[in-house]
């Protein structure tokens, strides 16, 4: 997949956990977990998300990555499959250590079948589906409010709207009383509202994959307010004694995870650079 020459040098995690994490990361990388957000962290946020795709630098990395740590796992609210499609990881020499934990880790791809297994659908996103353009058009002031069929759930983003922060603001109330009404809940992402099933997040995703592959070290990378539960995860870890490293892709939107990451870094590019000297120190 081609290496790295140019990769620049691993930055100083700010905070003596991040230091402690990524050292024992470098020191035990078989051992250790590679955990990804997608979008806004290997992928570059866009008006539309269906024209996203991560950074043509990303599978690289992660194909020079991947055979040096026990297992790189790319944990997404998007459908498995989908995040596969748009991330180019099927059928990549290195990459068979990869899984995709798609809808919170609802969904799972593995890069040695390359199948995914998934539930049924829970009845309350076909309610609410049916419903929702019902619900926005109450709200006709926001054009350019728009759906995004996600399969296990449904999304509502004012990205494109004429005011994308207000019209995210006036629909919080209503989505929330809608996804209630039908058993769901409502994930609050940057300028989305997901309506999604209960009971999954990134962090019930990343805490049980740790326990399948008996972790000794993870890092853990996100942008979005749903990163946050994978972000107490690792802290919970750390308590317990296992090392993790804390990355921030971007902090400009969501200053809250920022607040908690033990590295920032300015977005997927930089994230995909990160990636690269990691490969390269193992």
């Amino acid at each position: 997949m081609g290496s790295f020459p140019h990769a620049h040098p691993l930055p100083t995690p700010s905070t003596p956990a991040g230091r402690d994490g990524l050292a024992a990361l470098l020191a035990r990388p078989r051992k250790a977990v590679v955990a990804l957000d997608f979008d806004g962290t290997l992928a570059e946020i866009v008006p539309d998300p269906e024209q996203a795709r991560a950074h043509p630098r990303a599978v690289p990395a992660l194909a020079a990555l991947a055979p040096r740590v026990a297992s790189v796992a790319v944990i997404t609210g998007r459908p498995a499959g989908v995040a596969v499609r748009y991330g180019g990881f099927a059928g990549v020499p290195g990459l068979d250590h990869l899984v995709v934990l798609g809808h919170y880790g609802a969904e799972r791809w593995d890069a040695v079948s390359g199948t995914v297994t998934a539930p049924a659908p829970h009845p309350g996103v076909a309610a609410v589906r049916a419903e929702l353009p019902g619900v926005l058009d109450r709200f006709g002031a926001w054009h350019g409010t728009w759906i995004e069929e996600k399969g296990q759930a449904v999304a509502v983003h004012t990205r494109r709207a004429s005011d994308p922060q207000a019209a995210f603001e006036a629909l919080r109330g209503p989505l929330a009383e809608l996804a209630a009404r039908h058993s769901l809940i409502v994930e609050p992402g940057r300028m989305v509202l997901e309506l999604r099933p209960p009971g999954m997040d990134k962090g019930v995703a990343l805490a049980r994959y740790v326990g399948e592959v008996e972790a000794e070290a993870v890092l853990y990378a996100g942008d979005d307010l749903g990163d946050l539960p994978a972000f107490a995860v690792v802290e919970k870890l750390r308590s317990d004694g296992v090392p993790g490293l804390l990355v921030c892709s971007g902090s400009a939107e969501v200053p809250e995870l920022a607040d908690r990451a033990d590295l920032l870094v300015p977005g997927p590019a930089a994230v995909v650079e990160f990636l690269a000297a990691l490969a390269q120190r193992l």
